[in-house]
């Protein structure tokens, strides 16, 4: 079967493949909600979901540094892999023995064009279908407007999320307004610019940093008019099956 991924590029691959390899954990996951199973072989180290993957499967290291050769050997005859997750050489690297399939995920529309994409790539459309229609419907009433927000993904520098980002579309879903939402990808903001802009919310993400306890008393001192609250970073940046189990 000939197919493009998104980012353009014609890949030809075994319909349907019968051995891949997940570079990415929501990704990972999502296979494991289409009905995948003894079909999948490697995953990264951070493909938590679902959990006993972990031992069943064999990891390939991350998603920024994978072992090239432990994926060699699995023989894949499907690579899925992420433009932002995953470094352009590594994918290079892997196009040499396998063919990889590459998701560019932007928005909550995106996500799920690249759900539908990935059952259909693996013999699992209706399936796909089921979770894009949960998602749907899960999303129809979420329309209320909370109020302003930033959201920091990283400390020491700050770093919160830009217009363009997939967790500025899930804010704009769950009815936060992104207060750099004007910004690109992954701004760096100080303490004293999230002080001036008074957000209403302001939400520590559990990850890629680990926001704890001792962040969000810190801040909720330095600003006692805004409600402060750690997050499931899962519920925000992870994109496929995940945004249908939220309530």
């Amino acid at each position: 079967m000939q197919v493009w991924d998104d980012l353009g590029k014609e890949i030809t691959i075994e319909s349907p493949p019968k051995r891949i390899v997940s570079l990415v954990p929501s990704q990972t996951e999502t296979l494991s909600d289409l009905g995948l199973d003894s079909e999948v072989l490697g995953i990264t180290k951070f493909c938590v979901h679902p959990e006993p993957w972990l031992q069943e499967k064999t990891l390939i290291g991350g998603t920024k540094n994978p072992n090239i050769e432990k994926i060699r050997q699995l023989k894949p005859d499907l690579v899925i892999a992420n433009k932002e997750e995953n470094l352009k050489n590594h994918v290079q690297e892997i196009e040499e023995f396998a063919p990889v399939y590459t998701t560019d995920v932007s928005d909550y529309k995106s996500a799920l064009k690249m759900i539908l994409n990935l059952g259909i790539l693996t013999g699992k459309e209706a399936e796909a279908k089921e979770w894009n229609q949960k998602i749907q419907d899960k999303f129809k009433n979420k329309a209320s407007q909370l109020g302003s927000a930033i959201y920091l993904i990283w400390a020491n520098p700050y770093l919160s999320v830009g217009g363009d980002t997939f967790i500025n579309s899930m804010l704009q879903k769950y009815g936060f307004q992104n207060l750099l939402q004007d910004e690109n990808r992954y701004p760096e903001i100080s303490k004293e610019a999230i002080i001036d802009l008074k957000p209403d919310y302001l939400l520590l993400s559990s990850e890629p940093y680990p926001f704890a306890s001792k962040h969000l008393l810190e801040w909720k001192s330095i600003l006692p008019q805004t409600e402060v609250f750690l997050v499931d970073g899962e519920k925000f940046s992870w994109y496929g099956t995940r945004m249908g189990k939220y309530d």
